[in-house]
């Protein structure tokens, strides 16, 4: 065989390692509806298996990555408690002083600075008891209220094919293209290794 014929097998080879590889990730999202050839019905892993995929999703989100528990221990701490203070006790400070006494003029006479410190000390007291029992309630409503796993499913199977395999495609778009430059790479040493065959038989 002539050296042209080499490079001509090594070229094809690696244009056919490239482009098997390209249309397997092509397959992936293609063709989006079913078509139907001498009996065998084709369709894209993804628009085929889209229902399942959101199942899947919607349980790994509702279960693992956002756990009502957490959410909850995370809300009901006392290190979120301690953020918020600053600001509670400022409205607390605010209704003691003004609001209280526009309300009710007459407590202006009872009410001295002393009082309102001390008020805003037990309600404080009270609200770090308070809180957590009233996070603690709120979530457990929340938690039956709104079914995560329900809407992530819902969404991502509402999806069009063209909205997921873009998606997909933002998030894998340099993978994809170093799976075809892997197949090409092997078609590239399949082509080598024929030529060596071919040479040395």
């Amino acid at each position: 065989m002539h050296w042209t014929g080499y490079i001509i097998t090594i070229l094809l080879s690696t244009f056919t390692g490239w482009v098997t590889t390209w249309i397997a990730i092509k397959m992936l999202f293609h063709p989006r509806k079913p078509i139907n050839i001498l009996g065998l019905t084709i369709q894209g892993i993804f628009p085929k298996n889209q229902r399942l995929i959101a199942e899947k999703l919607g349980q790994v989100v509702g279960k693992e990555l956002l756990s009502f528990d957490e959410i909850e221990q995370k809300i009901t701490s006392p290190e979120n408690l301690e953020k918020l203070k600053p600001e509670i006790e400022a409205h607390i400070d605010n209704f003691l002083s003004h609001k209280l006494k526009e309300v009710f003029p007459m407590l202006s006479m009872f009410i001295g600075e002393k009082t309102i410190t001390q008020l805003k000390a037990a309600f404080l007291l009270e609200l770090e008891n308070l809180f957590p029992v009233l996070m603690k309630g709120y979530m457990a409503k929340l938690q039956h209220d709104l079914d995560l796993e329900k809407i992530v499913t819902e969404k991502v199977a509402g999806f069009s094919s063209e909205k997921l395999e873009d998606i997909l495609n933002q998030i894998t778009k340099n993978e994809f293209k170093f799976l075809e430059f892997i197949g090409g790479f092997f078609g590239f040493l399949i082509g080598i290794i024929q030529v060596l065959v071919t040479i040395f038989m």
